[in-house]
């Protein structure tokens, strides 16, 4: 495929850091790093990071649909919908408009709000099919002439001949259109394009003209998110000359409307299914601007939030803005490399790491709560979309390290939401005010306790814990009555009961920490205990984790190696059965000793799984699978280092440089799965750098592998931690010895308080394991 590449655009940003020893921070001209950032790379066949104009964790995520697949055909499920979750995909040469909001690679999906479209000529409304050039408003598009970096997107629409450009500060997406002489020249406000679209899911629609030039409205949705509302102000760089709507459903009462003709020139519209338009006549390459602001509130909060991010006019002007704080952000790693790719990987990554959480509350503090109601925040920024089964292994944990600030406001977010639910619990999978239920376990609590565990958060504990409590108490949830009371989830009364007992126990030893950070002894005890229930779902005879029923007994039809219907979710018993982050030793005892579990770990990577076993599963494809290890999805990404936890440590050295080497690349089908809201992004900078967090809710990181040459991190409090290998190659991915501030580590772990600190950590690499 054709590579995309960034133009080096010389944005020159201060960066507070700091001399070692010091707390005093000095000032520095920072690179330019966006240059390292590829947008565009995402997956082959699945959800794709989406490539268009954001600002660092922005509530606007500006970006082209490539193509508009529906979610259902016939009442089936449409398996195509599911390669469109971030609206993008690179191998299409059709684009249907630019929607503001999106998820970046998550594995279900929502969002696609309020998609803009220019074209010239006749007026088409419908969208059209991709295969039939003409047959809507879609226009085609080559590669050759698109061009994406933070901040910005640029493409030509070949159909119209009209240059888009695309940027947008934290709640304002800002478009510039160049047109052709034209005496029909069209702006398009798509209502009823959706992400993973379904007849029943526009709930309702309202836009008000309020003059000729300021469009402001609403959206309400039943997706994901099954009570969604956006608002909008939306305004143009010229009048337009006429406008107008068509509306979709059936009308069977529309009352005295009827006056009206409300299809043109007529300043309301309203309906559960509406395409609206705005005409115009265009000079020879007359620029055509518009500002698109969002809300969670109101439409008054949208023209507030207009009026205070993109007052102006100067696209240039944000864009440049907003590229700003991405370098800032960008800057505070700083690496060294073997290659120029692999700084893309490292850099792309890090930039995918700040696509999510979002900011989601107007720029007066107010927002909406899961109870639907107006909230203001108080104390804290309030951020949404918490895709928590995949994120609380690696991303907050990285946010900790870099982002502990807007980690603290995200966990503050957590709090407000269960203060907001009616079933008083944390959110499992949430977004846009809504609670959608995904996945398994209770990973806020894991968020939390790995934020009090580093020092990394001022949350009230007694409240922390309260939550905590209430959330794993639920007894209508998930199975989690029948694990309070026989000790594991049966699963003959709740599917991937597995998965969900292993979730649960980890979670409880989360609980049990931020009690014991609280001096809560009894709630300790407690939860110390129900942190062992693991055991209760290991079945020794046959030497895996397996289902039982809830009479006691095993479940007689099992196969260890299918990924489907076997009590795990997106997993099997080889690999999804090692889930016991907070006891690994215990573990490996229970499965043998240290040599039978290293040995099993050799055949999870070089025993090849059959089609058969992964065939049923949508988010496991053979891209990110090495043997019977899924890199590709989220269950599995601390495999890699349980070898540690063995005589054999140096193969965890082993499989990471492999992994960091075959799973990843800076070509445009660079990731090998999901990157399910940073997660898979944050493997692999902690691995880059030498340690993953095996065990969030602990202050503890997992030696592994750099494969970076040297590498500065500049914290927030002012230090600096730094990264150096010596003898580093592609070759040499066997650590001989490491040092830490002058000292030898005598075992293969690294504290979170040695990182803040500040200091250097040097890693001696040879082509020699050292057994």
């Amino acid at each position: 495929m054709k590579r995309i590449f960034i133009s080096c655009l010389l944005v020159v940003m201060i960066l507070s850091c700091a001399h070692e020893k010091s707390n005093s921070p000095v000032l520095i001209k920072s690179k330019n790093l966006i240059k390292y950032v590829n947008p565009l790379i995402g997956t082959k066949n699945m959800g794709h990071t989406f490539p268009g104009a954001a600002a660092p964790f922005g509530m606007v995520q500006l970006s082209p649909e490539t193509n508009a697949e529906p979610m259902f055909i016939d009442g089936k499920y449409n398996k195509k919908t599911y390669e469109y979750c971030s609206g993008y995909q690179y191998a299409d040469s059709t684009i249907f408009g630019f929607s503001h909001t999106h998820f970046s690679g998550t594995g279900h999906s929502d969002l696609g709000d309020f998609l803009i479209m220019p074209s010239t000529g006749e007026l088409q409304l419908e969208p059209g099919k991709a295969s039939q050039p003409g047959s809507g408003y879609h226009s085609a598009f080559s590669h050759d002439k698109e061009f994406a970096e933070p901040a910005y997107y640029k493409v030509f629409l070949e159909d119209y001949q009209v240059q888009a450009e695309l940027t947008a500060s934290e709640r304002v997406g800002f478009h510039r259109y160049t047109f052709q002489k034209s005496d029909d020249a069209h702006i398009i406000l798509d209502l009823m394009a959706n992400i993973y679209h379904h007849d029943d899911k526009n709930v309702w629609t309202f836009i008000r003209v309020e003059n000729d030039s300021l469009v402001t409205g609403y959206r309400q949705t039943n997706g994901w998110a099954r009570t969604k509302k956006v608002f909008f102000a939306m305004k143009f760089s010229k009048p337009f000359k006429s406008y107008g709507h068509k509306r979709y459903e059936k009308v069977i009462y529309n009352g005295f409307y009827r006056k009206f003709n409300e299809e043109e020139n007529f300043p309301e519209m309203s309906g559960k299914n509406i395409r609206a338009y705005f005409n115009f006549d265009t000079k020879q390459n007359e620029e055509v601007k518009v500002k698109f602001a969002l809300s969670c509130v109101s439409t008054n909060g949208a023209l507030k939030n207009l009026e205070t991010e993109v007052p102006h006019w100067d696209f240039n002007r944000v864009k440049q803005e907003s590229q700003a704080k991405w370098n800032q952000e960008l800057s505070k790693l700083v690496v060294e490399t073997e290659s120029e790719d692999q700084k893309e990987n490292i850099y792309t990554s890090l930039y995918h790491t700040m696509l999510s959480p979002v900011l989601y509350e107007d720029v007066d503090g107010s927002y909406r709560g899961l109870d639907q109601n107006i909230h203001q925040s108080d104390g804290f920024t309030n951020y949404s979309i918490f895709s928590l089964w995949d994120t609380y292994r690696a991303l907050h944990p990285w946010f900790t390290i870099l982002q502990p600030e807007r980690n603290n406001d995200m966990i503050k977010s957590m709090l407000a939401h269960h203060d907001q639910s009616v079933h008083k619990m944390l959110p499992v999978w949430s977004h846009y005010a809504n609670e959608n239920w995904c996945m398994v376990g209770y990973h806020s609590v894991s968020v939390i306790a790995d934020a009090i565990a580093k020092n990394a958060t001022d949350v009230d504990l007694a409240r922390a814990l309260q939550a905590c409590k209430n959330t794993s108490t639920l007894s209508y949830y998930d199975g989690i009555g029948d694990y309070m009371k026989l000790g594991y989830v049966p699963e003959d009364n709740s599917s991937s009961s597995v998965s969900k007992t292993l979730e649960y126990a980890y979670n409880d030893w989360c609980i049990a920490q931020i009690a014991k950070a609280a001096n809560e002894k009894e709630t300790e005890h407690e939860y110390n205990k129900r942190s062992e229930y693991y055991k209760n779902v290991y079945d020794a005879e046959v030497g895996y984790m397996r289902p039982k029923l809830s009479n006691g007994q095993w479940r007689k039809e099992f196969d260890p190696l299918n990924t489907h219907g076997q009590g795990f979710i997106e997993g099997n018993a080889w690999n999804y059965g090692l889930y016991v982050p907070h006891n690994i030793s215990n573990m490996i005892e229970m499965m043998g000793g240290k040599d039978k579990f290293s040995n099993h770990l050799d055949r999870i990577f070089t025993t090849p799984i059959d089609d058969k076993y992964i065939e049923k599963n949508e988010d496991i494809t053979r891209d990110g699978i090495i043997g019977n290890y899924v890199h590709g999805n989220e269950p599995g990404h601390h495999i890699p280092y349980l070898y540690n936890w063995t005589n054999d440590p140096w193969k965890t050295q082993e499989r990471v440089r492999m992994i960091l080497d075959t799973m990843y690349s800076n070509e445009v089908d660079g990731l090998c799965g999901n990157d399910d809201a940073g997660q898979m992004s944050a493997w692999y900078l902690f691995s880059s750098l030498g340690f993953y967090p095996v065990l969030p809710g602990s202050d503890e990181y997992a030696i592994g592998s750099p494969s970076v040459q040297k590498a500065v991190l500049h914290l927030p409090n002012g230090n600096q931690f730094v990264v150096n290998t010596v003898n580093q190659s592609k070759e040499n991915v066997f650590v001989e010895k490491v040092e830490l501030n002058g000292n030898f580590l005598t075992d293969f772990k690294l504290k979170h308080s040695e990182i803040v600190k500040g200091g250097e950590i040097v890693f001696y690499m040879s082509n020699q394991a050292n057994k």
